[in-house]
């Protein structure tokens, strides 16, 4: 017969780690006569600061994290409602009529939000958006409301 795990000596570790969790999270019984313990702020407990920093700093530190993050923006020039039955039908050549109007601006969309309304151009024999437009929130929440 096998022995399934690596060492006796990795059991105990593990064991030991588990018995130091299981009575750091077990909450200590209050002795008697002590008052009532009063309830730190959440954000005290959970998120520690970063490093001592000044406070402009630490806002310049914040905006570095997230420059790089990726985001999805979709240029749409419409969009219609048709049956599964005209979806089948549709081949090679087929025109489907959107809701937008000819010369209307395209909506300018990050991750699926409103963000501005622009016109098609050409550059470089590529398609591109020229911004006209950038939506405010105010504007953001209108246009949802008509959707």
């Amino acid at each position: 017969m096998t022995d399934n795990t690596s060492s006796g000596g990795d059991m105990d570790d593990w064991a030991s780690a588990l018995a130091e969790q299981t009575a750091a999270s077990a909450p200590a019984p209050p002795p008697a006569s002590a008052p009532a313990p009063v309830a730190a702020p959440a954000g005290a407990q959970v998120f520690q600061p970063l490093q001592n920093t000044p406070a402009g700093a630490a806002a310049s530190v914040d905006i570095e994290r997230i420059l790089d993050v990726p985001v999805q923006l979709m240029a749409e020039i419409g969009r219609t409602r048709i049956t599964i039955k005209n979806l089948l039908q549709l081949s090679q050549g087929s025109v489907v009529e959107l809701d937008g109007l000819a010369g209307q601006p395209l909506d300018v969309l990050i991750n699926g939000y409103l963000i501005a309304q622009g016109e098609v151009v050409v550059v470089n024999e590529k398609y591109g958006i020229r911004l006209t437009d950038i939506v405010t929130p105010s504007e953001r929440m209108q246009k949802l409301s008509r959707s």
